[in-house]
């Protein structure tokens, strides 16, 4: 058991340590070409790290801590959401396609990033509870997320110069992390009424 933990806990700390370096070169780009689903992807890097250091330090809680600790993380997880949806607002209020080429290449490195922590997590996801699931859904959803921004890119390179694919795949990476939310709330609320027992 005290094994596990080790490996979990060593498997957490590459995976925020990747997530917050790779959110320094995701926001400077998106601030440098005004794009809004890299900056709401470079904000969802800063929570993963943000997360994973959280269950680090609470993977040796007792259950009903964790717990409630995965009740907070599944309000963290609301964050790139609403900082994307105030980021969609100002782009439409002054709409301009970012460039196509960085938007692409930026989101395939974010892809390299996210699939290499999501392969790092599944071994873990069912253990843990709702911290490793956590950590392990958004990993999952950020990869996917990523794949719909270089294909913004692509769209925008080829089919249609226009800020709104940019625009629509950071809407679609917000919805994405308020399911992702709701899902670690609902199982975070079953476990602590699970370890607070009857009455």
């Amino acid at each position: 058991m005290e094994s596990a933990v080790m490996t979990i806990r060593k498997t957490v700390a590459i995976v925020a340590l990747l997530n917050l370096a790779y959110f320094g070169i995701e926001f400077a780009v998106a601030l440098t070409i005004g794009s809004v689903s890299l900056f709401a992807d470079s904000v969802d890097f800063l929570e993963d790290a943000s997360v994973n250091l959280l269950i680090l330090i609470g993977l040796r809680w007792s259950a009903r801590a964790r717990a409630k600790l995965g009740m907070a993380l599944a309000l963290i997880l609301l964050a790139p959401g609403l900082a994307t949806l105030w980021t969609a607002w100002i782009r439409f209020n002054h709409p301009s396609a970012p460039a196509p080429f960085l938007l692409s290449i930026t989101g395939l490195g974010a892809l390299a990033v996210n699939l290499l922590c999501a392969l790092l997590l599944a071994a873990h996801r069912h253990h843990g509870g709702s911290l490793t699931k956590a950590a392990f859904l958004s990993a999952r959803n950020d990869t996917l997320a990523n794949i719909a921004i270089i294909a913004a890119g692509a769209v925008s390179a080829f089919l249609w110069r226009s800020a709104w694919p940019d625009i629509i795949v950071g809407l679609g990476i917000a919805a994405m992390n308020l399911d992702a939310a709701r899902e670690v709330w609902e199982q975070a609320r079953s476990e602590h009424a699970t370890s607070s027992g009857p009455g």
